[in-house]
């Protein structure tokens, strides 16, 4: 698998100082490609649907992938898809996924069970488009109705151990709407949020006192940063007339209950690897669960 970043000896102390860690240039060209090249069947079939219903006459395929998604919908924009997860068991996906250099950056956080959780998603932000701008939160926020033995449901999802991961696969820019991080807001705890028409927001109660410490984490392609779930983040809005298109997925300590229904995919074990995921041909075969 390549990867051409380093690991930070000091990543643990970062990641429980601040609550992130970026590492720049980690994967290398390949594994974008491959992503990429994964991708473009999805948005065949984007456009497909739309030459079927008349809305195009051809399936823009000289587009260039940053530009193809949003060129599709722009008689639509009502229709344009704002996340791909189930479709994601793709063979150009599994070094993403699984890649062994980025598990070993997670060990060192989580120890050796590592699950991948089940919420791992493909966000095309298009121009403009209400549905892929994602409002301050919490990933713990959208855990909801949790239950843990002997724990209170508010407090379920503050015991989950796990190691939030994003990546662009175009530059993210401020521009094209890049994420904000909060530092040192995963030190608060779950704080209150808010529903909105299409994503929760964190209160302004709890977020005004923190605002001003906001910063944008402008990333490339081969570009990782791994987040605390409880860090205060956002997507800037896309202001450039391309897709911003990346990958977000997390990793859990498997010792632990995923408190969804789903259980997610084991990335690797030192107690018993018969569940782990062992190839790109493996990952094909599964399915979101």
């Amino acid at each position: 698998m390549g990867c051409t970043g380093s690991i930070p000896e000091d990543i643990v102390d970062q990641f429980d100082e601040m609550g992130y860690v970026v590492l720049r240039g980690f994967f290398d060209g390949s594994v974008v490609d491959r992503a990429i090249e994964a991708m473009t069947p999805l948005v065949d079939a984007c456009a497909a649907e739309l030459v079927a219903e008349g809305v195009h006459q051809d399936m823009l395929s000289r587009e260039s992938f940053e530009r193809r998604l949003s060129r599709l919908y722009e008689p639509c924009m009502e229709k344009a898809p704002s996340i791909f997860r189930r479709e994601l068991h793709l063979a150009g996906l599994y070094d993403v996924f699984f890649h062994s250099r980025l598990l070993d950056a997670v060990e060192m956080i989580l120890g050796s069970e590592i699950r991948l959780y089940p919420n791992y998603s493909v966000r095309p932000k298009l121009p403009d488009h209400a549905k892929t701008l994602v409002l301050w939160h919490q990933d713990g926020g959208y855990t909801q109705n949790a239950h843990l033995a002997g724990i209170h449901e508010e407090r379920a999802v503050e015991v989950l151990r796990m190691v939030n991961i994003w990546c662009p696969l175009v530059p993210a820019t401020e521009f094209n709407g890049c994420m904000q991080f909060i530092p040192r807001t995963h030190k608060l705890g779950l704080v209150p949020h808010e529903g909105r028409e299409f994503y929760l927001e964190i209160s302004a109660a709890a977020l005004e006192p923190f605002l001003d410490q906001a910063a944008s984490i402008e990333l490339d392609p081969g570009d990782v940063v791994l987040f605390h779930n409880m860090l205060f983040h956002q997507g800037l809005p896309n202001r450039s007339d391309a897709v911003r298109w990346s990958m977000d997925w997390r990793y859990q300590d498997a010792t632990q209950s995923t408190l969804r229904k789903e259980e997610g995919h084991m990335a690797r074990s030192s107690r018993d690897d018969a569940d782990v995921v062992k190839n790109a041909a493996d990952w094909v075969s599964r399915s979101f669960q």
